[in-house]
């Protein structure tokens, strides 16, 4: 399935700055060696995606909650913002090049946007255990995209 939400026109505003990129450095450091984010009552992993324009390595540290047979679902969520955030769009242009850090472990993924009665089944599952992206759909005119992460297998 192709990645294809667009951009809204409301929404949260997304910091942004050398302070928020000190931050989700920090942020990523700590997920990738205890698997959660301060404040946050589901587990976390970091995404490490290839730059769509860049080419970069970059990482995001997320919530993440249990897919289908052993994958990974996350939300593009940015807060509720009006656009996708960059991670999204990484995703989009490199779809295969993906990887997931986890505590003692990082694992090759290929991410896949879910649509349709997919989407909406993994939705309800996130919102019952996170009920805060919920109020991020609120808050927002776009659909917040859910991704699997589905292990690479050679």
């Amino acid at each position: 399935m192709s990645f294809d939400t667009p951009n809204g026109t409301r929404g949260a505003r997304q910091p942004d700055g050398l302070f928020m990129r000190w931050m989700n450095g920090f942020a990523a450091n700590r997920v990738a060696r205890k698997g959660r984010m301060t404040g946050l009552k589901f587990d976390a992993l970091v995404l490490t995606t290839i730059g769509g324009k860049s080419g970069k390595q970059r990482r995001s540290p997320l919530g993440w909650f249990p897919g289908d047979d052993g994958s990974w679902l996350v939300v593009a969520a940015a807060a509720g913002a009006p656009k996708n955030p960059g991670w999204y769009y990484n995703l989009r242009a490199n779809p295969d090049r993906v990887e997931i850090e986890l505590p003692g472990r990082t694992i090759a993924v290929t991410a896949e946007q879910l649509h349709g009665a997919q989407r909406q089944e993994a939705w309800q599952q996130i919102t019952t255990a996170a009920p805060q992206f919920a109020k991020y759909q609120q808050g927002t005119d776009r659909e917040l995209p859910v991704i699997r992460l589905t292990p690479k297998t050679d």
